[in-house]
């Protein structure tokens, strides 16, 4: 009895996790992904890796080939991709990667069990020649909804947004999951919806509109929202322009390190470690998955940055997954590849079990 008792207890101290996504007409993949991502939490922090399969250390020329299987044997399990430009209906996205290679290698993803996650760099819908940053005018947003030719203009682009997501289906015509990654960095000033640029109730008005109008209009249910600003330094701070529980399923953050912290000092962990901490406890609270949406180091260039800032950053973090920044070819990475010089200390971390990358025994769709 005492032991049932003591049992008992432990489960109630756990945090209660939804066990939906915001969206309650959610595809059973895209049900079975959220819960997945809540469960292998437990067990580790998933890898992943900006065009894993689209460019890398030699360049864009040898599409399929990913530097983390040719480093350690296996793919990462989180691939990340570029949606920006689709909504001006060019054939490339803004890293000149096009849109059906991506569409092709999505499917190559869901099909080993991979998960695919989206960012989307949009232009200003109110200038769009403008592309992402705010040049010539401000507060896009506040324009955007006072213009009925812009708002129009914006629910094409949403159409174009749907029509391509829509269009990523599995062997058996189903809807390929997605993590949805709209809007990113918002608490810095680069792009049109940053915080300099529009009100906290502004942004929520812009993220609201575009979940409402993907869901509900375009009746697209294969979505995960992931919510992920960059600077924020307290829990206030991460909320201050949260959409609503309705509207986010992944509470995330974009965080880069700087050679200028190597070597010698732990400040770049310990602020990951804090800004982890919020995130948790706020996911705890909310019963939803967190992750860090974007990392790296540009040119790894610290030999062992893999298991002496990395894994100490993720070590016991609850995270759900981590995603490394792009390799575009060798002047220009965040990844590692074969004959880099932290090569060794990444195949170190790949063994040491607390960062899990694809298993082929694993199914993210499945219960």
């Amino acid at each position: 009895m005492w032991k049932f008792i003591m049992l008992a207890g432990m489960l109630l101290s756990l945090p209660a996790f939804s066990q939906r996504p915001s969206d309650p007409a959610a595809t059973a993949e895209t049900r079975n992904l959220y819960i997945n991502l809540i469960r292998s939490s437990k067990t580790g922090v998933l890898f992943g890796h900006q065009d894993d399969l689209v460019t890398g250390y030699r360049g864009k020329k040898e599409d399929g080939r990913s530097d983390i299987y040719d480093l350690v044997g296996e793919y990462p399990a989180v691939f990340g991709w570029e949606l920006g430009k689709i909504e001006v209906d060019t054939v490339q996205n803004v890293d000149k990667v096009r849109f059906s290679k991506i569409a092709y290698y999505v499917r190559k993803a869901y099909s080993m069990g991979g998960i695919n996650t989206f960012v989307w760099h949009c232009n200003n819908p109110v200038l769009p020649d403008e592309g992402v940053k705010t040049t010539k005018i401000d507060s896009t947003i506040k324009r955007l909804f006072a213009d009925p030719v812009a708002l129009e203009r914006y629910r094409g682009w949403l159409d174009r947004v749907a029509n391509y997501l829509g269009s990523l289906r599995g062997p058996k015509g189903e809807q390929i999951p997605i993590i949805f990654r709209p809007f990113h960095e918002h608490t810095g000033e680069w792009f049109w919806w940053g915080q300099t640029h529009c009100t906290a109730d502004e942004f929520i008005r812009l993220w609201r509109f575009t979940v409402d109008y993907l869901r509900d209009t375009k009746n697209l249910h294969n979505l995960l929202y992931a919510y992920s600003p960059d600077m924020f330094a307290t829990k206030e701070g991460y909320l201050r322009r949260y959409p609503g529980d309705a509207y986010v399923d992944i509470l995330g953050f974009d965080y880069y390190d700087k050679a200028s912290n190597h070597p010698g000092g732990t400040a770049f962990v310990d602020e990951a470690r804090r800004r982890i901490g919020i995130i948790r406890g706020i996911g705890q609270e909310k019963g939803k998955p967190w992750a860090l949406t974007e990392a790296g180091l540009y040119f790894v260039s610290v030999s062992d940055w893999w298991t002496n800032t990395l894994n100490p950053i993720i070590k016991d973090s609850g995270l759900s997954y981590v995603l490394i920044w792009r390799n575009s070819d060798t002047t220009s990475y965040w990844g590692v590849y074969p004959g880099q010089k932290s090569a060794d200390d990444f195949q170190r971390m790949y063994r040491n079990k607390d960062m899990l990358f694809r298993n082929p025994s694993k199914n993210f769709y499945k219960r």
